[in-house]
């Protein structure tokens, strides 16, 4: 059973960070996933060094490739809700 995980991307560094690990646990080099998503290696080494001169229409290249898909919603309102994911996120080392 895989566990579904979800990120909270605020920036173009978060999206190369998600990108980078999930090709890493893919097995997938950099050029592997370059080839699989018809985009260049270097483009992809901006992208998950988190360079925000990345194109939309690309990026979602490489998440399909990844098969991973983007989902926005509200931002949490409460405090004792953004108290709750900092502390997880703390937790998972993602703060």
């Amino acid at each position: 059973m895989t566990l579904m995980t979800e990120y909270v991307v605020r920036d173009w560094a978060r999206i190369g960070a998600i990108v980078r690990e999930h090709r890493r646990q893919a097995g997938l080099t950099q050029a592997a996933l370059a080839q699989g998503a018809g985009v260049s290696r270097g483009w992809l080494v901006r992208l998950e060094a988190g360079h925000s001169t990345a194109d939309t229409p690309t990026v979602f290249k490489v998440l399909r490739a990844l098969d991973l898909e983007l989902v926005a919603r509200p931002t949490r309102r409460t405090e004792a809700e953004a108290a709750a994911e900092l502390a997880l996120a703390e937790l998972l080392g993602d703060a």
